[in-house]
């Protein structure tokens, strides 16, 4: 997405205007003589000038409202909100301990401009004007008998004239001042209706694998022991901060926790899990994604090590376990601003960018297999000649054992076949092609044989028969194709975010309710934008009939962006960044290329992390053929790959260049973005909530504006424009251009009467 101009008043300062400053106040402090508290203060606060002695330690706040710092708006410089702030005054409270007293007791600040600070009813400091950053301070000598060992009282009054605010204020040895505490995420209200209804006992149970799928599976999600280290430590911890409900990161309401990972810092999960040993199997331990590196353990043994924080992963622990109660223990680290792929994540989240994401953020699991048994399956299929070839990856394979391929139509074996090697396939007589129209899926049940014809491992498994391709139209222009009929793309921008759950969906049911809400609209594709979903999400647009535009993840260092300029740039990025960039985009590809609905790879969006383009475009093209290849959503166009692909906001545009993109399909992959704020719906209600253009003043404009749109895009289709891409499913923290709101409960344009505005795309131009 378009990343809009949104800077803060102390940025505007340096143009000439006033200056805006933050109250953040937090009491995470490990200084020699102060007592470290493991989570950030609660503070009662006020926007309405309190009655006299409300600095006094006896003073009853219990009637104020109640939020974590810091108070302030997002965006100013070194802020690290944890309310939202933006009237001219606020009065807070909060208590922390002293357990000795230190030699030069102090805070560390950063305040707007006028800040009052009161310790067990002494103003002990008066700051004046406005910092961007963190200073320490010394309590003047006068005012430390003020201080005593044990519980004492905070008291902030904080002013500010102009634009946003934001401010700070942790007691700290002066001489030794500590690390200033992870900054808390927002923690909004909002929560869908799965969320609610969510427990330790309903937390995503479905099977979690659904194209290779076993009988003899343990599901580990649920409530699991949680603590936060110091990134140096790497002993487990001799004691947990608490629970967090896993498959949900440590920064979601879900979780349970809500707290940020610094980068300075390590997560640790610990839960205890019972097995039966039984000779000649393995027992595989399985987690569907972590966000970012981690190391397992089992009974205090490493079992392994991963880094890339968005595709399943797997470790064979069977020499770990003992028969009955075993001990699990995952350590996490996440940088996210460093060079590792991140997507949408960032530590300070605002505009386009959202609230970071730290941990196990999707199903952890356990199966049980034979030592030789299958442990990948490749599904290639061809339309024209009929066929499904499946290709197996085999732990242990032993002389004399052989593949068995079935293909059953519903209920119905149609077709079996047996192999000695690896590969076997299957042609079908008039096979039922795979479309949005008939999603028809054969399924299959592939069989490891041993010598003398027993079955060692069997999965079940299931393919889509269809061709992606590209043809001219009769006017000349690239259109796309699947199983040889020209099809016009048309589908939203969808993030896949959650007000609960982040990044993870709060259940199966609430994925799958964005796909048919999505189907039942008159959309046929979904650009999923920078995320790679539950593999279950492809299994449900698989059987639902909706093609998928899939993101590689992004991060990592930008270059300029020139858009579709002829002179485009790349960022330099060191070589061993860029293999794990590849590294990760083939565990993507490697990960989800079985899925029929998937008809296009997206390596870039937006120049974000874009580097060595023609070198990943060649790799894609080589690598998956069966699929078109769009280079750079919105980017810096190289020529490479199949689609050239133009961002424009609010209302589509393309410029059309017969010589630049005469061998290239013209799509518009992002435009729209119409925002219209709910009341009661909103992430923050405080916050400046925005859509592209502007907001409208009645629902009736942002009906109107969409409309508007859409009949752009057709025109646009009648001259050579292949697909489109409306931003955007949901609202998502702050942007309101959703088609519904971000907790899902309000559909701002029914599905039915989208549907009717969108046939305008289908007739023949």
């Amino acid at each position: 997405m378009i990343h809009t101009n949104l800077v803060g008043n102390r940025q505007l300062q340096r143009l000439g205007f006033h200056s805006f400053a933050t109250l953040l106040i937090t009491l995470l402090v490990s200084a020699p003589g102060v007592a470290e508290q493991t989570e950030v203060n609660k503070w009662h606060y006020t926007l309405e000038k309190p009655a006299d002695g409300w600095q006094q330690p006896d003073f009853d706040a219990s009637s104020w409202k109640q939020g974590p710092g810091g108070f302030g708006t997002r965006g100013t410089p070194g802020a690290r909100v944890g309310t939202h702030w933006k009237t001219n005054d606020i009065w807070l409270r909060t208590t922390f301990d002293i357990d000795s007293m230190p030699t030069n007791p102090g805070l560390q600040i950063h305040h707007d401009e006028d800040a009052q600070v009161y310790i067990n009813g002494v103003k002990v400091v008066t700051m004046k004007g406005f910092t961007s950053d963190y200073q320490v301070v010394s309590i003047d000598p006068q005012y430390r008998e003020t201080l005593k060992p044990g519980r004492n009282v905070m008291a902030v009054h904080c002013s500010q004239t102009t634009g946003g605010q934001y401010i700070d204020v942790i007691f700290v040895d002066a001489d030794n001042p500590p690390p200033l505490p992870t900054a808390p995420p927002f923690l909004s209200e909002l929560i869908t209706k799965w969320g609610s209804e969510l427990t330790a006992e309903n937390a995503w149970t479905e099977y979690p694998r659904p194209q290779m799928a076993r009988s003899n599976w343990t599901n580990l999600n649920g409530n699991w022991d949680y603590a936060v280290t110091a990134d140096k430590q790497v002993d487990v911890p001799a004691s947990w901060d608490g629970q967090i409900l896993v498959p949900f990161c440590l920064e979601s309401k879900l979780g349970g926790v809500q707290q940020m990972l610094g980068a300075d810092q390590a997560l640790w999960y610990h839960r205890r899990f019972k097995t039966a040993l039984n000779p000649g199997q393995r027992t595989l331990l399985n987690f569907e994604a972590v966000d970012y590196q981690c190391e397992v353990f089992v009974n205090g043994t490493s079992v392994g090590q991963h880094q890339g924080g968005n595709t399943p992963f797997s470790f064979d622990v069977t020499d770990a376990l003992t028969s009955g109660d075993n001990e699990l223990v995952v350590r996490v680290e996440d940088d996210t601003e460093a060079w590792q792929l991140r997507g949408k994540q960032v530590v300070n989240a605002g505009g386009i960018f959202y609230t970071q994401v730290s941990g196990i953020w999707q199903t952890v699991w356990l199966e049980t297999v034979q030592s030789n048994h299958l442990t990948d399956l490749e599904i290639r299929t061809d339309a024209d000649a009929g066929t499904i070839t499946v290709q197996s990856q085999i732990a242990n394979p032993v002389d004399g054992g052989s593949i068995q391929l079935v293909v059953k139509d519903g209920d119905t074996q149609i077709a079996s076949v047996s192999g000695t090697t690896e590969q076997v396939s299957v042609t079908l007589d008039s096979p039922k092609l795979w479309s949005p129209d008939s999603p028809h899926l054969y399924e299959l049940e592939i069989s490891l044989l041993g010598p003398s014809g027993q079955t060692v491992d069997q999965v079940h498994s299931y393919a889509g028969i269809r061709s992606v391709g590209k043809t001219r139209d009769a006017d000349g222009h690239w259109r796309m194709t699947l199983n040889g009929e020209i099809i016009f793309h048309w589908g939203p921008l969808d993030q896949g975010w959650w007000p609960d759950g982040l990044l993870t969906p709060p259940s199966d049911e609430a994925m799958l309710f964005d796909i048919e809400w999505l189907k039942s609209a008159g959309f046929n594709m979904i650009r999923k934008h920078i995320k790679v979903e539950p593999r279950r999400y492809y299994y449900h647009c698989d059987r639902l009939g909706m093609m998928v535009w899939q993101d590689q993840v992004s991060g990592g260092r930008n270059p300029k962006w020139t858009h579709l300029a002829a002179d485009p740039n790349d960022a330099e990025w060191p070589d061993d960044q860029h293999q794990q960039f590849m590294t990760e985009f083939e565990w993507m590809v490697d990960e989800l290329e079985n899925h029929p609905s998937i008809v296009v790879w997206v390596p870039f969006n937006e120049a974000w992390g874009q580097h060595r383009t023609m070198e990943v475009g060649k790799w894609s093209v080589q690598r998956d053929p069966s699929r078109l290849i769009n280079i750079a959503s919105g980017g810096n166009f190289w020529p490479v790959g199949d689609i050239v692909d133009q961002h424009s906001y609010p209302d589509p545009s393309f410029p059309f260049d017969a010589n630049r993109y005469q061998d290239f399909i013209k799509v518009v992959g992002e435009f729209g973005g119409h925002g219209y704020p709910v009341q009661g719906h909103l992430w923050d209600a405080d916050r400046d909530n925005w859509g592209y253009g502007g907001l409208p003043k009645t629902k009736q404009e942002y009906r109107d504006r969409y409309i508007k749109s859409l009949e752009v895009l057709n025109g646009l289709r009648k001259q050579g424009i292949a697909g489109g891409v409306y931003t955007q499913t949901t609202d998502v923290e702050g942007e309101i251009n959703g088609l519904m709101t971000y907790d899902r409960k309000v559909i701002k344009i029914p599905a039915e009467e989208l549907k009717q505005l969108h046939q305008q795309l289908f007739t023949k131009p």
